[in-house]
């Protein structure tokens, strides 16, 4: 199957190949076993993306897989024995809610299509346990809004998996413009896309979906304009274009252009699409420099450059660095450099809304977030 996750982990095939660190650099920190607190995880949804997450955990020293959740049984038979999880922390969707009684699980992952997150997410607070859920949040604002008030009402913390908040290149950028070094942000492009194959994915769904290129590789373009040029939009215009209404039926989209303002007077311009390759592109330009990154949100290693000369600092696997840093997120209460909490996730979510709107109406709409 073709989708965005196997089009982002073909970018990064190579850097998976390489070892994660440089070789001092792990020695240093191996030196002296971990011995304190470790977020135990269960993964809820057992495809690809959930494949490359428990790879990662396999590198962690602060969080573990310790749980399976899953419709498929022969998926809970593999994993469990891939993974050495015993019988007990193993679930299907039906009976999930016992784990409010497994007190070694602090907290599930959800990966599975996004129609379902809503649900899924809000079933796991009420359970008592923290929530990790893959982007995009959930099918529209409103039902962000209320998977961020469950969680709130549970005292579990709800995180979304916005893991290029904790990538190297991306990072030392968001250093430069909150330091000046840009000077004042003007503009921004973000370029996201692919060619998507086999038509009969859920990803092509409506009701799994809840849109197409926008809802999947789109999110990426919304929320980097956000943490790059360090303000909220205030409002967004859109016009979509489709050459093949057989494969993008209604309800899904082929390609999306939309137009961001901020209140500095940066405006951005995006692109998601399933129907080009080589889309992965980032480029911020301020008054006293710019900052470009391609690839800007593939699985690595991530490469760019700036008016200073050419970024390259050190690959680290995206989901173990995620899940590093979500474990002092929920067991330190670290503050990160860019939020990755459920507000986070919600206002993507009324801006994937208004460019909707704006599609089907053609006007200029104003957006407060």
């Amino acid at each position: 199957m073709s989708s965005r996750r196997n089009f982002l982990q073909t970018l990064g095939t190579a850097a998976l190949t390489l070892p994660s660190i440089p070789t001092a650099f792990a020695a240093a920190v191996n030196s002296e076993p971990y011995q304190g607190p470790v977020l135990r995880v269960a993964l809820m949804g057992l495809g690809g993306y959930a494949g490359l997450v428990a790879r990662g955990l396999e590198s962690c020293q602060r969080a573990k897989l310790v749980g399976l959740i899953s419709g498929t049984p022969s998926k809970i038979k593999s994993w469990s024995q891939k993974y050495n999880i015993p019988e007990k922390n193993c679930y299907n969707y039906e009976n999930f809610d016992a784990i409010k009684d497994n007190k070694d699980i602090d907290v599930v992952y959800v990966i599975t299509p996004n129609a379902l997150h809503h649900g899924q997410v809000i079933r796991v607070a009420k359970a008592g346990k923290h929530v990790i859920c893959e982007k995009p949040m959930a099918l529209n604002a409103r039902e962000g809004q209320e998977m961020v008030e469950a969680c709130r009402n549970a005292k579990v913390k709800l995180l979304v998996g916005y893991r290029m908040h904790f990538e190297a290149n991306t990072l030392e950028i968001v250093r430069m413009r909150q330091a000046g070094e840009l000077g004042q942000i003007r503009f921004f492009q973000g370029l996201s896309g692919f060619r998507i194959g086999d038509p009969g994915q859920w990803r092509l769904t409506k009701n799994l979906a809840g849109g197409g290129a926008l809802m999947d590789i789109g999110v990426y373009a919304i929320n980097g304009s956000r943490y790059m040029v360090g303000e909220e939009p205030v409002w967004v215009t859109a016009q979509e274009t489709k050459t093949d209404p057989q494969k993008f039926k209604p309800g899904v989209d082929e390609t999306i252009q939309f137009q961001l303002g901020f209140p500095g007077g940066a405006v951005a311009s995006c692109l998601s699409t399933y129907s080009m390759n080589n889309l992965d592109r980032f480029f911020l330009n301020g008054d006293k420099g710019f900052a470009e990154l391609q690839p800007a949100t593939g699985y690595g290693p991530i490469r760019g450059r700036t008016n200073k000369g050419e970024l390259a600092l050190p690959h680290v696997v995206h989901q173990t660095k995620q899940m590093e840093e979500m474990a002092a997120i929920i067991l330190d209460n670290k503050k990160p450099v860019i939020p990755v909490d459920g507000e986070e996730g919600l206002k993507d979510l009324k801006i994937i809304d208004a460019i909707y709107q704006a599609v089907k109406s053609g006007k200029k709409l104003s957006l407060n977030l």
